[in-house]
C-alpha cells in the first residue's frame, strides 16, 4: 500500500512507526554482519564519518549524523574507552571537543568495511536494488526538507 493510494485516500498508517520498524530491522541485519568485527552499526557509522578528516567537532558529527549531541556523546564513550576515538581540545577554542579516529581505529574499521560491504550486498538481495534504490530516493526527498 502507498502513502497515496490510486483512490486518493491517504494511508492512514503512522509514517513514523513505520519508519522505525524499518529501520530496526535493517539495523539487525547491518549488526548481524558487522558483530564479528566487534561493531555495531552506530559504532561503525561513526567511525565511518570520523575517517574522512583529522579533528571533527563533536558539534558537526551530531548534524552530519543528525544525532542530538547528548546521544552522540552516550554513542562515542564505548569507542573512546576502547581507544578507537581520541578527544582533543580545539586548538581556537578550548570549550570545543574535536574527535578523531586512533591508528587503532582505523584499523577496526578497516577491518570492519568489508563486513558492512556484506549488509549492503545482503540488503540488496533480500529486497532488490530496484527496492533500495527507490528507498534512497524516497529518504532523501524526506530529509531534505525537514532539515
Amino acid at each position: 500500500m502507498h502513502a497515496l493510494e490510486s483512490t486518493g485516500r491517504v494511508d492512514p498508517r503512522c509514517t513514523c512507526l513505520l519508519l522505525r520498524q524499518a529501520a530496526r530491522v535493517v539495523t539487525q541485519l547491518y549488526d548481524e554482519h558487522l558483530r564479528p568485527a566487534g561493531l555495531r552499526t552506530t559504532q561503525f557509522s561513526l567511525l565511518a564519518n570520523l575517517r574522512h578528516g583529522p579533528g571533527l567537532a563533536i558539534g558537526e558529527l551530531a548534524t552530519r549524523m543528525s544525532m542530538d549531541r547528548s546521544t552522540l556523546t552516550r554513542n562515542l564513550r564505548p569507542l573512546t574507552d576502547a581507544g578507537w576515538v581520541a578527544l582533543q581540545p580545539d586548538s581556537d577554542d578550548r570549550r570545543r571537543t574535536r574527535l578523531a579516529l586512533t591508528p587503532a581505529g582505523r584499523e577496526v574499521l578497516r577491518a570492519a568495511v568489508p563486513r558492512w560491504r556484506d549488509a549492503q550486498r545482503a540488503l540488496r538481495e533480500r529486497v532488490g536494488d530496484t527496492a533500495v534504490l527507490a528507498l534512497h530516493a524516497s529518504i532523501d526527498a524526506t530529509l531534505e526538507p525537514l532539515q
